[in-house]
């Protein structure tokens, strides 16, 4: 007896400290996914303290959380808010959490992504939509993503859910839009993309102007080089769990997951997003902080990541 328990006793530490070990970061993923960061990106020319955030995936385990992050919001003296699409995680979220950003005390405009369409986000769903996209004309004059909407399990009704969920909630919710705005006295060329996973991306003739422009659209591999001073894009949650060489494949060019873009010729952004698309009530992340991105800030933010384009 006492050497079978010499034998198993070994195992038995192993398995009680891989438990805990496992433990101790599935906590750590719940506490990083509720830690907010703060990007300034700084641009000649562009209208002082507009914030932007994307991906909430609201639910009720990251409502709370939500909340706080339209308070900092409202801390940063936001000009005008921008919200990148994927609202919801799945078609069971009760789209009156919604309803948490009109606690926000900027306007507040936003686009609506493949999750609020319910597109590519049923099991290999996601990936051939990326095969997909490779039959997508992203040229300026000839752009065209309708060929992605040849998907049953679409659901535009659903996607109009939302969006009225949203104007309820104060928030202009754009599709395929554009709208100029004059921020504390700068004009601000906003322009808002559809979901192109949803072949609902329809980029429209914006007027020649010589304000700042922006161009919001969910999925960064959707964009295209768009007569812009800046693209701002979500959907890929700069990875969720960071890994080793995730940064290295962005360096090679090979694809782009978070922060500027290294392909394509107008400045283009991507945001971790605030939320995550987790399987469980709450968001995990690890490496990847949820992240609020603020334009030319007005007053220095401490601690914040400042990025010059």
């Amino acid at each position: 007896m006492k050497d079978r328990l010499k034998t198993y006793t070994p195992h038995i530490y192993a398995t009680v400290f891989g438990l805990v070990l496992l433990t101790g970061m599935g906590g750590y993923m719940v506490y990083e996914g509720q830690s907010a960061e703060i990007t300034v990106i700084e641009m000649e020319g562009a209208p002082n303290d507009i914030v932007f955030i994307a991906d909430p995936h609201l639910k009720s385990g990251n409502l709370a959380f939500m909340s706080s992050v339209a308070e900092e919001i409202n801390a940063l003296n936001a000009s005008v808010v921008l919200i990148g699409g994927d609202f919801v995680t799945s078609d069971e979220d009760d789209l009156s959490y919604q309803n948490v950003w009109a606690e926000i005390d900027a306007p507040v405009y936003a686009v609506l992504g493949n999750h609020d369409y319910k597109a590519g986000v049923h099991g290999l769903n996601g990936p051939a939509k990326m095969l997909a996209m490779q039959e997508a004309d992203l040229s300026v004059d000839g752009y065209d993503v309708s060929m992605l909407q040849d998907d049953p399990l679409i659901d535009l009704a659903y996607g109009a859910d939302v969006a009225a969920a949203l104007e309820g909630a104060g928030v202009r919710v754009m599709q395929n839009e554009y709208e100029l705005l004059n921020l504390d006295g700068t004009e601000l060329m906003l322009v808002g993309v559809d979901d192109a996973w949803a072949g609902r991306a329809d980029p429209p003739e914006v007027p020649e102007t010589d304000a700042f422009t922006i161009y919001m659209i969910h999925e960064p591999g959707a964009r295209a080089d768009w007569d812009a001073d800046l693209i701002l894009s979500g959907h890929l949650h700069g990875g969720q769990f960071s890994a080793p060489g995730l940064e290295v494949i962005k360096d090679l060019g090979i694809v782009d997951i978070q922060g500027f873009c290294n392909q394509g010729e107008t400045p283009a952004f991507i945001t971790r997003g605030i939320g995550s698309s987790s399987m469980i009530e709450q968001d995990l992340r690890f490496g990847t902080p949820p992240e609020i991105v603020v334009i030319n800030p007005s007053v220095p933010i401490d601690g914040a990541d400042v990025m010059r384009a």
